[in-house]
């Protein structure tokens, strides 16, 4: 046990409860509203953020709290909650099981935990810092592939896509230089997928902090590598992420480098 063993506990709990929520309205009518032309939001995002901002807030009065459905809580606490109360909010609108709750934890600016729960498969994904990660209990690992070419990689799409066209030039040049590439609907299961070594590595841009906060600790933790495109130290609050085995790192970085 940890320094942060009793955050990351309830975190574990909140996540589990929110869980609950998210299984008894996942296909209910009437859920889905647009934010955007293809930006959704449910009623069931707004009730997981109540919940967990609500059980968290009471055990811990003095931390601050960021969350995706419009919360800003920040007073200057040394601890800071970054989460996302459903993340995969397209895949759960249209039934689709992969989404996750995503709650990450910094002290300081230092990401100290992380949890990522599919309440659909029942997958808790767990790090503290310098405890190793966790999926069920068990410990895990990233993979061990160290050629690009025979990697699976994973990415993601900002919804803005339409008017930007970002990242539609990364996945093509990935595409022929992966083995292949996949697109979940959910970072915080993507950065999970590279821990526990289903995904030798992820990219997206134009991320949000609760998009990365509990899924980069917990890729640490599990003997992987965060970056920027620039190789720079994760930082959630950058809009870019590069997640890897460590292996393929360097390599998937030349890719994103490449002119235009």
């Amino acid at each position: 046990m940890g320094e942060y063993a009793r955050y990351l506990k309830s975190a574990v709990d909140v996540a589990r409860e929110a869980g609950e929520l998210l299984k008894r309205h996942f296909g209910e009518p009437g859920e889905v509203f647009f934010k955007g032309e293809v930006d959704l939001v449910t009623r069931s995002d707004k009730a997981s953020q109540d919940l967990i901002y609500g059980r968290l807030s009471e055990l811990y009065p003095d931390h601050d709290f960021l969350g995706e459905e419009g919360l800003k809580e920040l007073s200057g606490s040394d601890f800071r909650w970054v989460f996302d109360p459903l993340d995969g909010t397209t895949n759960f609108a249209h039934r689709l099981p992969v989404f996750s709750i995503s709650l990450g934890l910094e002290h300081r600016r230092r990401l100290v935990c992380g949890v990522v729960f599919n309440p659909m498969s029942g997958e808790l994904f767990t790090a503290e810092r310098g405890a190793g990660a966790f999926l069920n209990d068990r410990r895990i690992a990233v993979s061990t592939i160290d050629d690009l070419n025979k990697s699976l990689l994973a990415t993601g799409f900002p919804y803005d896509i339409r008017k930007t066209k970002t990242n539609i030039t990364n996945h093509n040049r990935f595409l022929v230089r992966a083995q292949a590439v996949r697109r979940c609907g959910s970072a915080a299961l993507d950065l999970c997928f590279v821990a526990c070594g289903r995904f030798d590595g992820f990219w997206e841009e134009k991320l949000n902090p609760w998009d990365t906060a509990a899924g980069a600790i917990i890729v640490e933790e599990a003997g992987g590598r965060v970056t920027d495109f620039d190789e720079n130290p994760v930082d959630i609050y950058h809009p870019e992420v590069v997640a890897s085995n460590g292996l393929v790192h360097r390599a998937m970085l030349e890719v994103l480098r490449l002119e235009s």
